[in-house]
């Protein structure tokens, strides 16, 4: 019975040393297997990657050496066509060039070999209008005849109402109206020198100047205005309305051609006119208002010491209140207003206030006032003011407000383009019972203008066209300016 328990614990023993062998056995090939196995792992992964790292560098450095080659290429067609382009647009720019430079000089070339040289001698700017006669328009002119080569010299004489500015004067619709134009030939002259000197100067002018020096002689009509513009306001930059007048000699094959700023030559001139002789008629006027539930009236007199006034002179105003109604008389104002008769186009008419002194006086009910008021009208406390009348300005002059427009009565009104009138205005308030007011005036006409001068030393104006000493003249006027 003790044989089967040994047997068995032999038998234990041989499976324990058996599987302790195999498990020796397995756990030192495993680990080798798997170790074998990973290096064969590592070794195809690293291989593959060499292989792949190794084609994409190769892929990518053929890839960068086409996209550098096809860059070059491209820079270089770029370069090539942007070079050739400039070459031809600056090859096209200086032909263009060299072509408009040709041009400019025959034409520089051409006006100055052929432009008209002519002076214009003038005695005087300002001619006046002494309502029986007007002073004429007479002069000198000079001239090249080497440089006129066969053309003829002509003197314009023109008086135009112009209500815009003359850069307007398109598509044929021209913002002025002609009153008056006058041409003369004046070389070859059509009579002789002596026939067509009409004064003492253009006798001393003709002798002085030689015979290459012509006379011309205009003579106004009778129904023209004076010089007058409107002022435009501080935004009317350029805007005109205004009557002038314009002395223009000018060359050409004919009267009718059309004149070239480059071969003419422009004066602007006066119309003007002076006080008449003093007269003795002395303004006045009164008048008697009547008032509701009020039995006496109130009386109203305004007197001037003279009809005709001068630039610059104070004016003296004589107010005679005498109050017999219930009405108490207060807030006495007294102005002088300018009103201007626009009558060519529009009939508009323009009142402006050019003095005024207002007042505290007061004429209570059952009183009497009598009071000198003077009033200043003058342009320098009226500056800026649009719609106001000045006489006609020439270049760098100055002028003052415009002078009374003294017309002929057997002359149209409506030929005259701007009338100009003054009066004096008095104004009161007239206060009754229950807060009634009313304004109460009264107004007197008198001539604002200019005293006739005194006789004195002779001026000439000269002003001429000079290409060939490098003058050139502006649009405005015959103002010369360096070329």
């Amino acid at each position: 019975m003790r044989v089967v328990p040994t047997v068995v614990l032999c038998v234990l023993q041989v499976v324990v040393i058996v599987f302790i062998v195999v498990l020796i056995v397995v756990l030192t090939v495993v680990p080798t297997v798997v170790l074998c196995v990973l290096q064969v792992v590592v070794i195809v992964f690293i291989v593959v990657l060499i292989v792949v790292l190794t084609v994409v560098l190769t892929v990518v450095l053929c890839v960068l050496q086409v996209v550098v080659i096809v860059f070059i290429v491209v820079l270089i067609v770029v370069l090539t066509v942007v070079l050739t382009v400039v070459l031809c647009v600056l090859q096209v720019v200086v032909i263009v060039f060299i072509v408009v430079l040709i041009v400019v000089l025959t034409v520089v070339l051409t006006v100055v070999l052929c432009v008209l040289q002519v002076a214009v001698y003038m005695a005087k700017r300002d001619f006046v209008d002494h309502c029986d006669f007007v002073d004429p328009v007479d002069g000198v002119i000079l001239i090249d005849p080497v440089q006129l080569k066969g053309r003829k010299v002509y003197v314009m004489l023109s008086c135009t109402f112009r209500y815009g500015r003359q850069d307007m004067d398109v598509m044929g619709v021209a913002f002025r109206r002609d009153l008056f134009v006058v041409t003369r030939q004046v070389y070859p002259e059509l009579q002789d020198k002596e026939k067509l000197t009409h004064n003492k100067i253009q006798q001393k002018l003709l002798r002085k100047l030689g015979d290459n020096a012509f006379p011309f002689f205009f003579e106004f009509p009778d129904n023209l205005p004076c010089s007058v513009a409107l002022q435009p306001g501080p935004s009317d930059v350029g805007k005109k309305c205004a009557v002038e007048f314009e002395v223009k000699a000018f060359c050409g094959e004919i009267q009718d051609d059309k004149v070239d700023k480059q071969s003419s030559v422009r004066l602007n001139i006066r119309k003007i006119q002076f006080s008449p002789e003093s007269s003795k008629v002395v303004p006045t006027a009164e008048t008697t208002f009547e008032f509701l539930m009020s039995e006496k009236p109130l009386h109203v007199k305004l007197s001037l010491p003279k009809e005709t006034f001068y630039h610059g002179e104070p004016l003296k105003a004589n107010v005679e209140i005498t109050n017999s109604s219930s009405r108490n008389i207060k807030d006495i104002s007294v102005s002088v207003e300018q009103v201007t008769n626009v009558v060519l186009y529009s009939n508009d008419k323009y009142v402006k206030s050019v003095a005024k002194e207002e007042t505290s006086d007061s004429v209570p009910s059952g009183t009497s006032l009598k009071k000198e008021y003077t009033l200043y009208p003058l342009l320098a406390h009226n500056k800026d003011r649009r719609g106001l009348a000045l006489d006609g300005r020439l270049k760098h002059e100055d002028t003052n407000l415009a002078s009374s427009s003294i017309v002929k009565q057997e002359v149209l009104k409506e030929v005259q383009g701007m009338l100009v009138s003054y009066k004096v205005v008095v104004r009161m308030i007239a206060s009754g019972c229950l807060s009634a007011h009313s304004e109460v005036s009264l107004e007197v006409p008198f001539r604002l203008m200019n005293p006739k001068p005194e006789p004195e030393d002779m001026v000439f104006e000269d002003f001429k066209r000079a290409y060939l000493k490098g003058i050139v003249y502006g649009d405005d006027d015959e103002s010369p300016t360096e070329a």
